[in-house]
């Protein structure tokens, strides 16, 4: 079994040594960029007499000097990589401690009218949400935290093989989070998407060779110019005449340009994130096929995506003044870089959205993964499609910690009903999640915090944390009427594991009472599954009539004048309430 709080340490370690030499390095080129720049600036001025000499030194200086700038972008970004990478296992080592409650909650995806999402801290501020998700872009938590929300009893084996071999590859997964971290994007995959499908192109296609046919004849007249065989005043108004061919598309390429200009970092980074998926191998069927989606015949998908920035980045150069008056003049660039563009979006407009599903889909998987790998001593159920929907043993919480978790083996039989009592804090809230979080966990492909676990696929429907809401203007008894109104109905569509908390709890004990029990009854009635933690003992009663129907509890003590708890599920039903001793020990009676 793997350490990872090793794992990370050591490279945390390796990354932070191979940041620093290459920190060494983007000083020393920076200092060389200097020297080239003053010692061309003091040549030129020594031979400025003699022209032609000063504009070779020129160009001779400029050249090394660009040399110089892109060895150093080169090595500045591989730094960036390395503490990227550093960060990446730092912060690892952190969560694994418990310090993760900064981290992006995703409040934006509780939704209360969803199967479960709202009930079983999926999400919010110590969320499951919140611990397992490394996602870097908008679209990878987006598609996160819909995995979590799926439902989806399809296809477990599938998920469970693709998330299996990711959890294996932790470094590879690490150079993919740093990658996508490198970059914050401005526009929204769906934007992007949007503005790519619905372009209209608007330059002829006689632009494919203007363009150079212009370009040449420039490059002749300079020739010309230079070997003082042509006036100088040819050159420039052959400039006048570019730029006014220029002009006439200008409105439109401006348009282009504000467009494209939020986009080029956006298609270099999945450049480099396609390039990564392409060069792994994988064996399982899922990833596989992930793969295959960003296969073209004759080009890959990294090479596409790095040509549309670097088309798009030649747009950008217009900016710069001396570009966008003797660029445009002399070599028509605005025109032969729209052009590109356009001809790029028609060629591949209509697989920019599956490109960037890839994208996303790793980002999502790679946090999945990560947990795998953070939770070594975690099980991945055995899929069953018989016999009971769960038989666990030492099932527990996925999120407390190890020495304060107490687990239970637990069975549920299919159409069984559980009703769970037993005092408050003895622990029936925590043991209603952890029996939701199993079958969210399993149903995504997920190990579960257990020594072993069989599961049977089933979707989950809950009740726990009805809310009275002021804005449709609803009390809270209506509120979770109308919620327990939308889990008979979805019950009749489809088999559920159903999980209620103290249901009915805005009306007098003796209505509670009738009315829980006739529920319980239209539940068992209905041939559903599930589990009911109350506090209602009379609801215990139901066990005789129905052999659908067992009792569980978790139980409270006093030893010493202290409460005490040992959160172990047993069968039965509790009998020992705190209520009264807690008023009493608090001094409120």
């Amino acid at each position: 079994m793997n350490n990872p709080i090793t794992y990370y340490k050591k490279h945390s370690e390796i990354y932070q040594t191979e940041a620093q030499k290459l920190h060494k390095q983007t000083a020393l080129l920076s200092i060389l960029r200097l020297f080239v720049f003053v010692t061309t600036g003091f040549a030129i001025y020594a031979t400025f007499a003699s022209w032609q000499v000063a504009v070779f030194i020129g160009m001779l200086g400029t050249a090394i000097f660009l040399f110089l700038l892109s060895k150093y972008n080169a090595t500045k970004a591989k730094r960036d990589f390395n503490k990227a990478l550093v960060d990446i296992n730092d912060d690892e080592i952190k969560i694994a401690s418990g310090d993760f409650y900064n981290r992006d909650a995703g409040i934006e995806y509780q939704d209360p009218k969803h199967f479960y999402s709202l009930d079983i801290d999926l999400f919010g501020r110590g969320s499951f949400y919140q611990f397992i998700n490394r996602t870097t872009s908008a679209e990878g938590a987006l598609k996160l935290a819909n995995a979590l929300k799926a439902n989806d009893i399809y296809n477990i084996e599938a998920r469970q093989e693709a998330i299996k071999e990711l959890s294996e590859k932790p470094e590879w997964r690490q150079h993919y989070q740093a990658t996508s971290s490198l970059v914050h994007i401005e526009t929204p995959a769906k934007q992007i998407i949007s503005w790519v499908v619905t372009h209209k192109p608007f330059l002829p296609k006689a632009m494919r060779w203007i363009p150079m046919v212009f370009s040449i004849i420039s490059v002749f007249l300079m020739i010309g110019v230079y070997f003082e065989t042509i006036a100088p005043s040819f050159v420039g108004y052959w400039l006048v005449i570019g730029l006014g061919l220029t002009g006439l598309y200008l409105k439109k390429i401006n348009v282009l340009a504000f467009n494209s200009d939020k986009l080029k970092d956006t298609f270099r980074q999945y450049a480099s994130l396609l390039q990564l998926i392409e060069k792994e191998t994988f064996t399982s069927e899922l990833l596989k096929e992930k793969q295959k989606k960003i296969q073209q015949e004759g080009e890959k998908a990294s090479a596409i995506f790095k040509a549309f920035s670097n088309h798009l980045d030649a747009l950008d150069n217009r900016n710069n003044l001396i570009s966008a008056i003797f660029g445009n003049g002399l070599f028509l660039t605005d025109l032969r870089n729209s052009y590109k563009i356009e001809l790029w979006i028609a060629a591949h407009a209509n697989k920019v959205a599956d490109w960037f599903d890839v994208v996303s889909f790793f980002d999502a998987y790679n946090s999945l993964s990560n947990f795998v790998f953070n939770k070594p001593e975690f099980v991945f159920p055995e899929i069953k499609n018989e016999g009971a929907i769960i038989t666990a043993e030492a099932l527990g919480h996925p999120l407390l910690k190890t020495e304060k978790r107490v687990n239970s083996d637990v069975t549920i039989n299919n159409e069984q009903f559980l009703i769970v009592t037993g005092a408050n804090m003895a622990g029936k809230s925590t043991f209603l999640r952890t029996i939701s979080l199993h079958i969210v966990m399993a149903n995504m492909g997920l190990p579960v915090c257990a020594k072993s676990s069989k599961y049977k696929p089933i979707r989950l429907i809950t009740s726990m944390r009805t809310t009275d809401s002021l804005t449709d203007d609803s009390s809270y008894f209506f509120s979770e009427l109308t919620r327990l109104k939308y889990i008979v109905d979805t019950i009749k569509e489809a088999p559920y594991f159903i999980v209620l908390d103290e249901i009915l709890k805005g009306i007098n004990s003796t209505d509670k009472a009738i009315g829980s029990r006739k529920f319980v009854e239209k539940l068992v009635a209905s041939k559903a599954t599930g589990i009911i933690a109350t506090h209602d003992l009379s609801l215990c009663e139901i066990e005789t009539e129905l052999e659908q129907v067992k009792n569980y509890y978790f139980d409270a003590e006093i030893v010493n004048d202290e409460l005490y708890f040992d959160y172990t599920l047993k069968q039965g039903v509790c009998k020992n309430m705190n209520a009264s001793f807690l008023l009493k020990k608090m001094e409120i009676v």
